[in-house]
C-alpha cells in the first residue's frame, strides 16, 4: 500500500517518506509512496468546472522521490479561509522546499475551479503554519482560491482524521472538489487532518471570458 506522508513538517521533522516522519516525530503533510506507487498520470488538457463529466479526471502524479528537490518555488495563488482569518498564497509542488513556503498544490491534481479534486497539503504548526486551525473549520465554511484563471469558493463538507497511509484521499471527484491535508494532532505525525470541500462559486477572470466569447464566435462563424 501507498504511504502517505503529507508535507507539514511543523512539529519537528520536515521527513516525507512516513518512516522517517514517524521516527523523527515529524508533522509532514505531503504524500510519498516508499512501497508501489500509480504510474498514471494527468490529462494533458485541462478539465472544466463542471459538476459531472465522461471526460478523463486529472490524476495526482505520484510522490516526489526527493522531498528536498530543489525546484523553482512558483506562486499560482492564494488562499482565503475566513472562518480562521487564513490569506496566504499557494504554491506548485508538494516538495518541502515548496511548501515551506506555503501550502502547494499537488501536481497531476485538479487546479482549483476546475473539474476534479484540487489537493493541497500545507504545513499545520512549523514555518507560517497556514493550516494551524483546519480543525476550526465545519460544513458550509468557506475556502476562497484566487488564481489567474479567476475567483473559486468551495464550501466544506466535512473534516476527517485519517492514518498517513489512506492515499484515497487524493482520489480524483467528478465533481469540483478540494482536499486540504495537515498532519494531526499539532506537533505530531501520527495521523493526518483532511478537510474536504465542494465548488459553490466560480467567477472566472476576464480573459477567460473574453476567450470563450472569442471561442463561441469564431464556432459560429465557422458554423459549427
Amino acid at each position: 500500500m501507498l504511504a502517505l506522508v503529507f508535507v507539514a513538517t511543523a512539529c519537528m521533522s520536515t521527513a516525507i517518506v512516513m518512516n522517517r516522519a514517524d521516527a523523527k516525530g515529524g508533522d509532514d503533510p505531503s504524500l510519498s509512496a516508499p512501497t508501489t506507487i500509480r504510474t498514471t498520470t494527468a490529462p494533458t488538457t485541462a478539465p472544466r468546472a463542471v459538476t459531472a463529466t465522461t471526460e478523463p479526471l486529472p490524476i495526482p502524479q505520484a510522490p516526489p522521490a526527493d522531498p528536498y528537490a530543489a525546484v523553482p518555488v512558483l506562486q499560482i495563488g492564494t488562499i482565503e479561509i475566513p472562518k480562521i482569518g487564513l490569506e496566504h498564497p499557494i504554491y506548485e509542488g508538494v516538495t518541502l522546499t515548496v511548501i515551506d513556503h506555503g501550502p502547494g498544490h499537488w501536481p497531476g491534481s485538479a487546479l482549483p475551479g476546475f473539474l476534479g479534486n484540487a489537493v493541497f497539503p500545507g504545513h499545520r504548526v512549523t514555518h507560517t503554519h497556514p493550516f494551524l486551525d483546519l480543525d476550526r473549520l465545519a460544513p458550509g465554511d468557506q475556502v476562497i482560491f484566487r488564481t489567474n484563471d479567476g475567483v473559486f469558493t468551495y464550501a466544506v463538507t466535512g473534516t476527517q482524521i485519517v492514518r498517513p497511509t489512506d492515499m484515497w484521499v487524493l482520489d480524483p471527484t467528478p465533481q469540483a472538489t478540494m482536499t486540504l491535508i495537515a498532519c494531526h494532532p499539532k506537533h505530531s505525525a501520527a495521523q493526518r487532518i483532511v478537510v474536504k470541500g465542494k465548488l459553490v462559486g466560480s467567477i472566472p477572470s476576464p480573459s477567460i471570458v473574453s476567450g470563450a466569447r472569442d471561442a463561441a464566435l469564431r464556432a459560429q462563424r465557422l458554423g459549427v
